[in-house]
C-alpha cells in the first residue's frame, strides 16, 4: 500500500516538471482571432474529374500553398478540411482584398508569342493600343510586350523546379517538365521564335500568371527555326538565385488551380481586436480563480488551499498540453480554458464532500482514513461525469469548424488534465499533509472533519423535495412554454456563420440609429446596426462585394471621423446552410450519445429521464436569447453544447449516489432513494456550482464584448442545468418508474 502514494507522487512530479519545460519552451500557436489577420475558407468545384474529392482538394492545397509560399506572406498555414475545403490562415493580412489577390484563386497561367514592344513603352500611364486577340503585359524589367493568344496554359505543364547548374555547381536554372498535351504545342511555340532575329523581343516566349509576366525567356541560337525544343521539357537559364529559381518555380507550378474554387468563408481580425481579448481573459481568468480559490480555501480550509494549488498544476498541465499537442488557441478555446477552471473544481468538492461523510456519518477514525475512502467513493461519479463533458468536446471537434472546434479542443484538453490534478495532484498533497501529527491532533483543521454548513442547515431543515415530483415537473413545463413562446414570438437572431452574409465590427463610438442613418443613405437600408458599451459598432448585411464592404467601411468612418476596422466575416449562403445543419446534427448527435451512455451505465428509464432534462436545458436557454434578441452564432453552440455536457455531469452525480443507496437497500422505493441521494449530493452541487458562477461572472463582466454572450449563455445554462439534474430528471424518472412499475419490490437501478 506504501507503494502506491509513492508511484503517485512521482507520477505528479513529473508531470508537472515536464509541463514546466514545456511551458517555458514551447509556445502556443494563436488563432488569428488573437493575434489579427484574414482567414479564407475556399470549396473545390470538382465537376467531372476522374479523381476524388479528397484528391483534388489535396492538390488544390498544394498548388495554394506553394503560391503563397512564392508571394512572401510570413507564416501562412493551408490546410484541408472535409473532402472539398482548404482553409488558408494569412497573419498579419487585414484587407480582404489583399488577401484574395495573395490567394490568386482565379490565376492562370499562361504561354505566349510575343510580337514585339509596344508602342509608348517609356509612357506606361495612357493606354496603349492593340490589335484583336493580343494583350499588352509588362515583363520582369518593366518593359511592355505586345502578346499573342495564349497557345499553351497551366494545364499543359507537368512541374517546374528550381536546380544547380551541373557544370558549375553554382548557378541555377528552372527545367521546366510538359504533359503529353503540351509538348507538340511547346515545340510549335517555340519554332516560331527561333525564326525571329537572336535578341529581339519576338524570339523571346512570355510567361503570364493573369495579367503579369513572371518570364521571358529568349529562345536559345542554337534552336532551328520551325522545329523548335522537342521532348517536352525545357531549361530556362539566366543570373538566378537560389531564392529567385525557386520562386520561379513555385509560381509556374502553382500558377493553375487543378479545379474551380469558391470563396464560402472570409473573416478578417484586427491585432487590435485580439490583443483586447487576450487581455481580458487574462484579467477573467486571473480574478475568477482567485474568487474561486477563495471560496474553496474558505469552505474546505487546509484541503482547500491543497486545491488550489492543484488548481495552478492544472492550468500548467494543461496549458503545456496544447502546446505539446500544437493546437491553435483560438478566442473560444481561451474562454473555454477560463471556463475549465471553474469545471476542474468539481472533481475537487466531490472527493471532499465524501471525505466528509465518511468521516461524520461512518465514524471515520482519522481525516487521512476519510479521504482515502473519499476518493474511492467518489473515484465512480468523476468518470463518469467528466466522461460525459469529454463526449460533448468530442462531438464539438468532430462536427464543428473553425474556432468552435477549437473550443472542443481546449475543453477536452481541461476535462483530461483536471482529472489528474484532482485525482492524482490533491491526493498527494492532501494525503500527505492530513498524515502531519500537528494535523491528526487538530483534524477540524483539514476541512474534512464537520459536515459543512450547507450539510448542517439542511439537517436543520429536513425537507422532502421529492414529495409532489408533478409539481417541479409542472414548473419545467411553465419554463418550457415561456421560453418556447420566444422561439416562436421573436424568432432566432441566427448569425451570420448560419445565414450567410457579411459581418464587419468598427472600433466606433457611434449610437446605432446615426448608424442606420448614414448606412441608409449609402444604399444599404437593410443593414443591421448593433452597437455595445465598449465602443464597438457592428454591421451586419446579406452577401456583400469587396467594393460595397468598402462603402460600408467609408459611410462609418465618415460618420465617427475616422474607425478601425475589429473584424470583418463573410460567409456565404451555402457555407451557412452546412452549418446550420450541422449545428442540428451536433445537438442530435450529443443528446444522442448522452442517452446511449447514460443507458449504459445506468438504466434506459434514467437515460430517458436525464436526456429529457437536457432537452430543457437547450430549449429554455435559446428561449432566453430570443427574448433578449442575442445572436446565435457558432460561439453560442460551443456554450449550448457545453451546458448540456454541465447539465448530464449534475445528473450523472446525483444518479451515481441513486445507484449507491439502492445497493444498500434494494426494497426501498424510487422516490425515497431519489431524495436521499438528492440531499446527500446537494451540498456538492452548491459548491461546484458557486466556483464555476465565479468564474462565468467573472468571464461576463471582464471578458468584453467578444466573450459577454458567451458566459452568459453558460451562466444560464448553469443555473437551468443545476435544477433541471435534481428538480426535472429526477422527478421523471420517478414518474416514470411509478407508471412502469408500481411495486416498490423491483430493482429500479441496475447496479453496474
Amino acid at each position: 500500500m506504501k507503494r502506491r502514494p509513492r508511484v503517485r507522487g512521482l507520477l505528479a512530479l513529473v508531470a508537472v516538471a515536464l509541463s514546466l519545460y514545456v511551458t517555458l519552451t514551447v509556445p502556443v500557436d494563436l488563432g488569428l482571432d488573437l493575434r489579427g489577420g484574414t482567414r479564407i475558407v475556399l470549396e473545390t468545384r470538382p465537376g467531372d474529374s476522374a479523381a476524388t474529392d479528397g484528391e483534388v482538394t489535396d492538390r488544390t492545397a498544394e498548388v495554394l500553398r506553394g503560391r503563397i509560399d512564392a508571394l512572401g506572406v510570413a507564416e501562412p498555414t493551408v490546410t484541408r478540411s472535409g473532402d472539398d475545403r482548404i482553409v488558408v490562415d494569412l497573419p498579419g493580412v487585414q484587407d480582404p482584398a489583399e488577401a484574395a489577390a495573395v490567394l490568386g484563386r482565379t490565376a492562370q497561367l499562361s504561354f505566349h508569342p510575343v510580337l514585339g514592344t509596344a508602342d509608348g513603352a517609356d509612357d506606361t500611364s495612357r493606354p496603349l493600343p492593340k490589335r484583336p486577340r493580343e494583350q499588352v503585359l509588362a515583363d520582369e524589367s518593366g518593359r511592355l510586350l505586345r502578346l499573342q493568344a495564349a497557345r499553351l496554359t497551366g494545364d499543359d505543364v507537368a512541374e517546374a523546379a528550381a536546380r544547380l547548374d551541373p557544370a558549375t555547381g553554382t548557378g541555377w536554372h528552372v527545367t521546366l517538365d510538359f504533359k503529353e498535351s503540351g509538348r507538340a504545342g511547346w515545340a510549335r511555340l517555340t519554332g516560331e521564335a527561333a525564326c525571329r532575329g537572336v535578341g529581339g523581343p519576338a524570339r523571346r516566349v512570355a510567361i503570364a500568371l493573369d495579367d503579369r509576366i513572371i518570364s521571358s525567356p529568349q529562345v536559345d541560337p542554337s534552336v532551328r527555326c520551325g522545329t523548335g525544343i522537342g521532348g517536352g521539357s525545357t531549361v530556362i537559364t539566366g543570373s538566378f538565385d537560389a531564392d529567385e529559381a525557386r520562386e520561379l518555380a513555385l509560381l509556374i507550378n502553382g500558377g493553375a488551380l487543378p479545379v474551380p474554387v469558391e470563396t464560402v468563408e472570409q473573416r478578417t481580425v484586427g491585432a487590435t481586436l485580439g490583443e483586447r481579448a487576450i487581455e481580458a481573459s487574462a484579467w477573467a481568468a486571473a480574478i475568477g480563480t482567485a474568487l474561486t480559490a477563495l471560496f474553496v480555501i474558505a469552505v474546505y480550509r487546509l484541503v482547500g488551499v491543497l486545491a488550489t494549488v492543484a488548481l495552478a498544476c492544472y492550468g500548467l498541465i494543461s496549458y503545456a498540453a496544447l502546446a505539446a499537442l500544437g493546437a491553435t488557441l483560438t478566442l473560444p478555446g481561451l474562454a473555454g480554458f477560463v471556463l475549465a477552471i471553474g469545471m476542474a473544481v468539481d472533481a475537487n468538492v466531490l472527493v471532499f464532500e465524501r471525505a466528509r461523510e465518511e468521516y461524520v456519518a461512518r465514524h471515520r477514525p482519522t481525516a487521512r482514513s476519510s479521504l482515502a475512502a473519499g476518493f474511492r467513493g467518489a473515484l465512480g461519479a468523476i468518470a463518469d461525469s467528466n466522461v460525459t463533458t469529454l463526449i460533448a468536446a468530442g462531438l464539438l471537434f468532430l462536427l464543428a469548424s473553425g474556432p468552435v472546434r477549437g473550443f472542443g479542443v481546449t475543453l477536452g484538453i481541461g476535462v483530461l488534465a483536471s482529472m489528474f490534478s484532482a485525482l492524482v495532484v490533491t491526493r498527494v498533497l492532501a494525503e500527505y499533509a492530513v498524515a502531519r501529527p500537528a494535523l491528526r491532533r487538530r483534524p477540524r483543521l483539514t476541512g474534512i472533519a464537520h459536515t459543512g454548513a450547507v450539510r448542517d442547515r439542511l439537517a436543520r431543515a429536513r425537507p422532502r423535495l421529492l414529495s409532489h415530483p408533478r409539481r417541479w415537473l409542472a414548473g419545467s413545463a411553465v419554463a418550457l412554454v415561456l421560453a418556447g413562446s420566444g422561439i416562436a414570438l421573436r424568432g432566432l437572431d441566427l448569425g451570420v456563420e448560419f445565414t450567410g452574409g457579411r459581418l464587419i465590427e468598427y472600433a466606433a463610438p457611434a449610437g446605432p440609429d446615426r448608424a442606420r442613418t448614414a448606412l441608409a443613405d449609402a444604399g444599404f437600408p437593410h443593414a443591421v446596426v448593433q452597437s455595445s458599451g465598449d465602443g464597438t459598432l457592428t454591421v451586419r448585411t446579406g452577401p456583400l462585394t469587396e467594393a460595397r464592404a468598402a462603402e460600408i467601411t467609408e459611410a462609418v468612418r465618415g460618420l465617427t471621423g475616422g474607425a478601425e476596422k475589429l473584424r470583418d466575416e463573410a460567409i456565404g449562403p451555402s457555407l451557412g446552410e452546412k452549418l446550420r445543419r450541422g449545428a442540428l446534427i451536433a445537438l442530435a448527435v450529443a443528446l444522442g450519445a448522452q442517452l446511449v451512455y447514460l443507458a449504459a451505465r445506468f438504466r434506459p428509464l434514467f437515460g430517458t429521464a436525464a436526456v429529457a432534462a437536457l432537452a430543457h436545458d437547450v430549449v429554455i436557454l435559446v428561449g432566453v436569447f430570443a427574448w433578449l434578441d442575442k445572436p446565435v452564432d457558432g460561439v453560442f453552440l460551443a456554450a449550448l453544447l457545453t451546458v448540456v455536457g454541465y447539465s448530464v455531469n449534475d445528473s450523472v452525480v446525483v444518479l451515481d449516489r441513486v445507484r449507491e443507496l439502492t445497493r444498500r437497500d434494494r426494497a426501498a422505493p424510487l422516490a425515497r432513494v431519489a431524495e436521499r441521494a438528492l440531499l446527500q449530493t446537494l451540498p456538492r452541487t452548491v459548491h461546484t456550482g458557486t466556483g464555476a458562477a465565479l468564474v462565468l461572472t467573472a468571464l461576463a463582466v471582464l471578458g468584453g464584448d467578444s466573450l459577454t454572450d458567451f458566459a452568459l449563455a453558460l451562466l444560464i445554462g448553469l443555473a437551468v442545468g443545476t435544477y433541471s439534474s435534481m428538480f426535472t430528471a429526477l422527478p421523471l424518472a420517478v414518474v416514470l418508474h411509478d407508471r412502469a412499475v408500481p411495486r416498490p419490490a423491483r430493482d429500479p437501478v441496475r447496479a453496474t
